[in-house]
């Protein structure tokens, strides 16, 4: 296999796990109402069963660099996609809804462990010319895994199939088992050799197949930064003077990406719409054109992000972000737009969110960590996205209703303006450089 064409294999295969990440976040759309229908739930114990999975997912990303750090990136990749599989079959054959919550939190679990894990192995074995876009294939799968869960579903609920919800949560231990079984055609991630094993030549074998004009500098340089890591590893090592800076990047990365709005967004977008007096079927329609917009954006994203950089992106995407959310406010407070044009200006804040935010995070947060440092750094910038996440999800219908939509989206289009001030003053390019540069000169 050529080194383009096994490089390419290696990140897909781990990327796999954004699929299946966006595809368990997703496939519960379908299914819900039959789940609160068939065991009788009040509103309170149904919205507890749909968002098990999210408090999974905030565990997983806190504790999922753990074994990854402890065991390596490929070990742990597996255990998350085993997770991924208990979770779909148990979800499907749950007889009462205790249990289904137990294995919806295990597969979030798994989401939250892939988000810190997949886009970290990525990164550990692409050549540094490469790496924005082959870590970006991550936020790629995950917004595919989405688009394929609603296809799924789907085609199942118009097949007449009884309990047919239990088909649409079972139909992801498919692709758990073929992602399981992929991972273990990769190797182990050569950096994760270095720092915990000193296992050298093992390394360098496998860099001389996935970057092998870049094998030498980066050996010598990883294995420098081996021997002089003295600290006691582990998340105290974050808040160090030496990485105090770093740390504040990715928890700052993660911070706007969610106080962007895009989760209450995606999760309320027809609520958002009927919020603005548009009728029900246009705000469904309207629904279906956010996911096409992210995935063309989100492929425009791939394909700039190692071309002009990842500070150049979040640029652009800070500036869309600016007039989209400005645009949607000023319609709610009842500006001279036409409420029929909100629908365009959500589809302006997506193309935004994917070419910026959406391509540049999990590729940034996976960059700027000393290889010893990576599994707990990335674990506290996913944690930061998730619990984030959790909050906003939970509090935007209530703040809707409380404040205005119009208030909400100006409070967010406030804060991508800070945003912009930090990429334009704060945000380091990290483009075209080893990761051992990238960490040789944040240290100093």
């Amino acid at each position: 296999m050529k080194r383009n064409n096994y490089v390419l294999f290696l990140a897909t295969t781990a990327a796999l796990g954004g699929f299946l990440f966006g595809f368990d976040t997703a496939v519960i759309s379908g299914a819900e109402r039959a789940i609160q229908e068939v065991w009788g739930l009040d509103d309170l114990s149904h919205g507890l069963a749909v968002a098990m999975a999210l408090y999974g997912t905030v565990i997983g990303a806190l504790f999922g660099g753990i074994p990854a750090d402890k065991y390596g990136r490929k070990n742990a990749l597996l255990w998350i996609g085993i997770l991924y599989l208990v979770s779909a079959v148990g979800s499907a054959l749950s007889p009462e809804v205790y249990s289904f919550m137990a294995f919806r939190f295990i597969g979030g679990l798994g989401v939250g462990a892939s988000s810190v894990v997949a886009p970290m192995y990525i990164s550990e074995i692409a050549p540094a010319g490469r790496r924005g876009q082959l870590v970006a294939l991550y936020q790629f799968n995950i917004v595919f895994g989405i688009l394929i869960a609603y296809f799924s579903n789907y085609l199942i609920g118009t097949a007449e199939i009884p309990s047919d919800w239990r088909w649409m949560l079972g139909v992801e231990a498919i692709p758990a088992i073929v992602y399981s079984v992929l991972i273990f055609k990769i190797p182990k991630s050569p950096r994760w050799l270095i720092a915990k094993k000193k296992a050298f030549d093992e390394a360098r074998t496998i860099l001389t197949r996935t970057d092998p004009e870049g094998v030498n500098a980066s050996m010598e340089l990883a294995i420098k930064e081996s021997k002089s890591m003295k600290l006691k590893v582990g998340f105290g090592a974050l808040f160090t003077r030496k990485y105090t800076a770093t740390t504040i990047l990715a928890i700052l990365m993660a911070f706007f990406n969610q106080l962007s709005g895009i989760n209450a967004i995606i999760y309320f977008a027809p609520r958002i719409f009927e919020m603005a007096g548009i009728a029900t079927e246009t705000a469904l329609i309207s629904t279906v054109g956010i996911g096409f917009i992210n995935i063309l954006a989100t492929f425009l994203g791939l394909y700039l992000i190692d071309r002009i950089g990842r500070r150049k992106l979040m640029f652009i995407g800070s500036i869309g972000y600016i007039v989209s959310l400005s645009l949607m406010a000023y319609s709610y407070f009842g500006g001279a737009i036409d409420s029929s044009l909100l629908p365009y200006f959500v589809f302006i804040f997506i193309a935004s969110h994917a070419v910026g935010q959406g391509s540049v995070i999990w590729v940034f947060i996976s960059e700027i960590f000393p290889n010893e440092l990576r599994a707990f750094g990335q674990s506290i910038g996913c944690f930061t996205h998730w619990i984030l996440a959790a909050i906003i999800a939970n509090v935007f219908p209530l703040f809707a209703n409380t404040f205005g939509a119009g208030k909400i989206f100006a409070f967010f289009a406030f804060m991508m303006v800070l945003q912009l001030l930090w990429v334009l003053f704060k945000m380091p390019e990290t483009k075209g450089r080893s990761l051992e540069e990238i960490q040789s000169d944040l240290g100093k």
